[in-house]
């Protein structure tokens, strides 16, 4: 209101008919008071990964984020300890936040139906038919959304990250497995059953290693976290000359991608060897996607990004060597700049949308 946005500390106006005089009390408070920040709604995002859950309280603009916190999802105990835990995990954050939240948002390995709230199945999790969204909507007593993981992280990088404001966005997020999404003027594509962008699962040999979801030659079997450490071990095994298990003090069972991507920022050449060839692969199917979707954008995230140049320089010159030139020239590949919350963020940002829309 125009009286609300004046810098006088008292205004009002005379009805002639009734003698009342009507008085704007913002302006009172002006301008240490904000009319439009009284009414912010918060959610609280979680985000369910094959390692670990993760939650925080984001403002509907998204211009804020509160209380977040995480724990081990330790999906080999099962379903209904892990549901407990992200309840308690999400509860943990409203509190710490100190904010009255509205609402919540879920991710969680898919495929899933986002109608139902369904988790239809999720290898790494070991759940088929799990009613995620109304366990979790019952145990904290709020309305809430599910959506795909990969999906709400790069909703949130698109939201409020490294591909904001762009209009077509492709995404793959590099964790325990390899998810992607697709955002399209602002909208997540889902596909006709929940199951788009599963970009894990695009095969870059068909006669290569098996995947955990029973295809052979996944990128995910190449390029997922555990699936570079595993390859790593092969080769250390083979005979290669590396540094790695001293990293680990010769326990090869607790080497980690992020170990050898420390290894080589740290100058191990067979490190960086393996952080390249994974930047080939990663690469050729970047550059399939790009052909299909023109993206203005491709995302990055996971732990992934801790490579740095050291893999996204190959992983560029991959891309650019497949990809047709007019596709590679409008687009930029990046990492993402939510490290830990694009997830959290992105569950938000869906609630909101479903909900309120977003700002």
């Amino acid at each position: 209101m125009g009286c609300c946005a004046a810098p006088a500390h008292r205004t009002g106006r005379r009805s002639a008919r009734w003698g009342i005089t009507v008085v704007c009390v913002t302006s009172l408070l002006w301008p240490w008071f904000e009319p439009s920040r009284i009414w912010v709604r918060y959610v609280v995002g979680i985000d369910v990964g094959g390692t670990n859950l993760v939650a925080g309280v984001v403002a509907e603009d998204g211009s804020e984020i509160h209380g977040v916190v995480s724990e081990p999802t330790l999906a080999a105990q099962g379903a209904d300890p892990v549901i407990g835990r992200i309840i308690k995990l999400a509860k943990a954050s409203i509190k710490e936040s100190g904010k009255k939240v509205e609402g919540v948002g879920i991710g969680s390995p898919g495929p899933l139906n986002t109608k139902t709230g369904v988790v239809l199945l999720t290898p790494n999790l070991g759940w088929t038919n799990m009613p995620l969204r109304d366990r979790v909507s019952e145990g904290l007593g709020l309305p809430a959304t599910l959506d795909n993981d990969a999906n709400c992280a790069i909703y949130g990088e698109w939201w409020r990250g490294a591909a904001r404001g762009a209009n077509y966005v492709i995404g793959l997020t590099l964790g325990t497995g390899i998810g992607g999404g697709i955002v399209i003027n602002g909208d997540i594509y889902r596909g006709t059953t929940d199951s788009a962008a599963e970009f894990g699962h695009v095969s870059i040999d068909a006669n290569g290693r098996r995947c955990k979801c029973g295809n052979y030659g996944c990128v995910e079997a190449y390029a997922s976290g555990p699936a570079i450490a595993e390859r790593a071990v092969e080769g250390i095994q083979s005979g290669a000359e590396t540094s790695l298990p001293q990293y680990v003090k010769g326990d090869l069972t607790k080497l980690t991608a992020q170990i050898i991507y420390e290894a080589a920022n740290d100058g191990d050449e067979w490190a960086l060897g393996v952080v390249r060839e994974t930047a080939a692969l990663l690469g050729a199917a970047v550059a399939s996607f790009m052909n299909i979707f023109n993206p203005e954008v491709v995302v990055v995230c996971g732990g992934v990004t801790q490579a740095g140049d050291k893999l996204f320089n190959p992983l560029r010159s991959e891309v650019k060597r497949r990809a047709f030139k007019p596709i590679w020239e409008a687009c930029k590949i990046v990492p993402g700049t939510l490290p830990g919350t694009a997830g959290v963020y992105g569950a938000a940002a869906v609630f909101i949308q479903k909900n309120w829309g977003l700002r």
